[in-house]
């Protein structure tokens, strides 16, 4: 299938890239729908373990492209704004419904809808020349756009989170760090390379755990603790059923690099 971003698939990674360089990677109505798609198909690719979200150029995403979407959408009542709406909220969800880690290379600029679209990603690495802006009410807009209110505060904590959704100010890399809205902050030159210890790192586990861990994480965060509880069993409870569970207890015994079977 064609998309309107760069697409690539080898040795259990997906790599996903912005491909509108010339204006910072913004996002069509085009590209939306199929981010929605594609995540959605993901889920049944098996050929896929892991995936790594980047943009061409000096950025990751300035967000919607402010001719071909924030203009348009001004022309629409409100049905087609509720549309367009539904359609960005799926493409978040299918993310996180995603049993598959997603990591977001950040090598620049990360505004508005590229900035949830960061933030709905499992991890986040960037670059030192990356910035961040929840920039949504400086354009008018509700900074809660694509489920940021949801997302943002369980990331960075309430009060952070408000202030950048209120303000829509810009952090630098080092700020993001420091209130926990990204994992690494490494030089430009080796952005690449930090990404792909850490996709090393996920593909020397067990594609099972991950995956069942990653759905566990996410169900747990959405549950009450007596919930979690319950989700915490019925997760162990299956995994223990895993070749995998088994595997691993052996190796780590034995003093053995493991062999996975479920990956």
């Amino acid at each position: 299938m064609e998309y309107d971003f760069l697409y690539e698939l080898g040795d259990g990674i997906a790599t996903l890239t912005f491909n509108r360089p010339e204006v910072m990677n913004a996002l069509t109505f085009e590209v939306y729908a199929q981010l929605r798609d594609l995540f959605e198909r993901l889920r049944y690719d098996q050929a896929v373990r892991v995936v790594v979200l980047t943009g061409a150029g000096d950025n990751f995403c300035s967000g919607g492209d402010v001719h071909q979407i924030i203009g348009e959408l001004l022309k629409r009542d409100m049905k087609g704004h509720l549309e367009f709406t539904r359609m960005t909220g799926a493409v978040v969800q299918n993310m996180r419904l995603l049993d598959k880690p997603i990591i977001a290379a950040l090598n620049g600029m990360t505004a508005g809808a590229g900035s949830v679209i960061a933030l709905a990603s499992d991890l986040r690495i960037a670059s030192e020349k990356a910035r961040f802006a929840f920039l949504f009410t400086k354009v008018g807009l509700t900074g809660a756009d694509m489920g940021a209110g949801y997302l943002l505060p369980r990331v960075v904590g309430m009060g952070r989170a408000f202030e950048l959704l209120l303000l829509g100010d810009t952090i630098d890399a080092a700020t993001a760090l420091a209130w926990g809205l990204i994992n690494r902050v490494v030089a430009s030159e080796k952005l690449d390379e930090e990404v792909q210890s850490f996709v090393d790192r996920i593909l020397a586990r067990s594609g099972a755990a991950i995956a069942l861990g990653k759905s566990t994480f996410y169900s747990q965060i959405e549950s009450s603790l007596t919930s979690a509880y319950g989700v915490a069993g019925a997760a162990m409870t299956s995994n223990s059923q895993f070749d995998d569970a088994t595997e691993g207890i052996d190796a780590f015994l034995t003093k053995r690099p493991p062999f996975w079977r479920n990956s």
